[in-house]
């Protein structure tokens, strides 16, 4: 039920990837009328207003003809659709669709009621506009995008619909929708505003979230195959530095790793005292990404909720005049999810080369504590895994050159008016990609710690690790001999997508 309200993740999630079925808040269209009243009102007193009767950026000091205004809209919108690359997801696009309507919904934003409503049917009926990737500069917002999304809405552009791209008026067609003329003030409604960053940025964070308690199961598999102690995750340690992350993480692998019967089996005779960084510091290092992507999912939430066009519509506030409810102002610009989506990016991207040191110790002979090289039945004529050690270091240099921050990128814009933008749609972009490799690589931890385990039977890990494992067999079956791993890594990475190892997340 949108009514302007921050939205959480899940319900991003679950209206984007599983279809959730919206509406719109009464409150919200009444909100929604009042604010159209008064743009009605200046239009009908002759008043000039920025992007009611206006040109718009370099050109704001264009006044409008009352009888071109609705052609002024619609000019926009194509002019503005100049986006280039692949389309988003259908779930990226319909996400855009959720997250536009509800900061129409809020009511500062001058547009009819009827405008909201054929944004929430186009969801509920299934009509995703194919919006290109790329283009946004993140201020005026994510306009090329936004324009994409708009042209279906008046009957133009392209659209998804029951899994064929087609023409977006014959999407709406098909749908039982009609498509809109856009009044004065509704097309840069549509186009002002940070949903398509927001948009890329939710549904990977989301993904996110999920890879870091992942890389806690995939760590813990590992430990256990190297015969690594958990001395390390002792909650005295954590509450003595008490990051909640790190708690948290800590707690997540003792869970994992009770009643092991490998720990028991080497307790009294380990000569270690402690075990590398990448075991001994997980909850550390899993705990401060956590840490950051709690951050960013805050950041994301409250601008789900929040009005991002310009200008914003006050109808109920006490003016001298008029325009004076009309005010301009700058809530389209993306800093702070382009410094958000940064952040993330660095955070995961350490993240991926921690699993990445458990991995090479899990292969590597010297130092994988007995374990045949490469995880190999039999090394030298067989290479086993060492493939998918390579590959998750090549994966890694990516993410390495991705996490380069975007948002301290800015070129001017607009002939100079728009002279600082935040590029936040490159940072949602990078991201997305940075998580993709951070599934594939945690993939690869986990099929190969489950391959280590078989070498450590008759003894058997703890018995959350243990379920993990097979889990991770009705995805890959046990290396026996060389085969092709491209397949496996991308069955783990899917299966990692999928969810298949949720239930050993908290």
């Amino acid at each position: 039920m949108l009514d302007g309200q921050p939205l959480t993740l899940a319900e991003i999630e679950a209206v984007s990837l599983a279809g959730c079925p919206l509406a719109v808040a009464p409150a919200a269209l009444t909100r929604m009328a009042v604010s159209r009243a008064l743009i009605e009102e200046i239009l009908a007193a002759g008043q000039t207003v920025y992007g009611v009767n206006t040109g718009f950026g370099k050109l704001a000091d264009v006044r409008i003809a009352p009888e071109n205004l609705a052609q002024l809209q619609t000019n926009l919108v194509r002019s503005h659709a100049g986006g280039v690359g692949q389309p988003l997801s259908v779930g990226e696009s319909r996400a855009m669709l959720l997250l536009r309507a509800n900061v129409l919904a809020k009511g500062f934003s001058g547009c009819r009621p009827a405008l909201v409503e054929l944004l929430v049917a186009m969801v509920n009926a299934g009509v995703s506009p194919v919006i290109p990737e790329k283009g946004s500069v993140g201020a005026s917002g994510d306009l090329a995008p936004l324009a994409h999304l708009a042209l279906v809405v008046i009957g133009e552009g392209e659209a998804f619909y029951r899994g064929e791209r087609m023409a977006g008026g014959e999407a709406l067609r098909r749908a039982g929708l009609q498509p809109m003329t856009l009044a004065a003030k509704e097309g840069l409604a549509l186009l002002n505003g940070t949903q398509a960053m927001t948009a890329v940025g939710a549904l990977a964070v989301a993904r996110a979230r999920r890879v870091v308690r992942l890389a806690d199961l995939a760590g813990a598999m590992s430990l256990e195959a190297l015969m690594g102690t958990p001395a390390a995750f002792d909650p005295r340690i954590h509450q003595a530095r008490p990051h909640a992350g790190q708690i948290s993480a800590a707690a997540h692998l003792l869970r994992l790793l009770a009643h092991s019967e490998i720990r028991e089996a080497h307790r009294e005779h380990d000569s270690r005292v402690q075990d590398a960084y990448c075991l001994r510091c997980m909850p550390q290092v899993h705990g401060a990404v956590r840490g950051v992507l709690e951050h960013v999912t805050g950041v994301l939430e409250i601008e789900a909720g929040s009005a991002t066009d310009n200008p914003l519509v006050f109808p109920t506030l006490p003016t001298e005049t008029l325009n004076n409810g009309v005010v301009s102002g700058g809530n389209f610009h993306g800093a702070p999810l382009a410094y958000a989506f940064d952040y993330a990016a660095l955070a995961l991207t350490d993240l991926t080369g921690i699993t990445e040191r458990r991995i090479d110790r899990l292969l590597n002979p010297d130092i994988n504590e007995g374990l045949p090289a490469f995880l190999s039945p039999d090394a030298g004529l067989s290479s086993g895994f060492m493939m998918a050690q390579i590959v998750a270091a090549a994966l890694i240099n990516e993410c390495q050159v991705l996490s380069h921050p975007s948002s301290t990128g800015s070129i001017p814009t607009s002939g100079g008016k728009e002279d600082h933008v935040s590029m936040g749609m490159t940072g949602a972009l990078k991201l997305r990609q940075i998580v993709e490799d951070a599934e594939r690589i945690v993939g690869i931890e986990l099929m190969c710690a489950a391959q280590g385990l078989e070498f450590r039977l008759p003894l058997k890990p703890g018995r959350e690790i243990a379920h993990a494992a097979q889990a991770v067999r009705s995805v890959v079956p046990r290396l026996e001999q060389d085969r092709v791993l491209a397949s496996d890594i991308a069955a783990m990475a899917e299966a990692v997508r999928a969810g298949a190892f949720n239930a050993w997340c908290e």
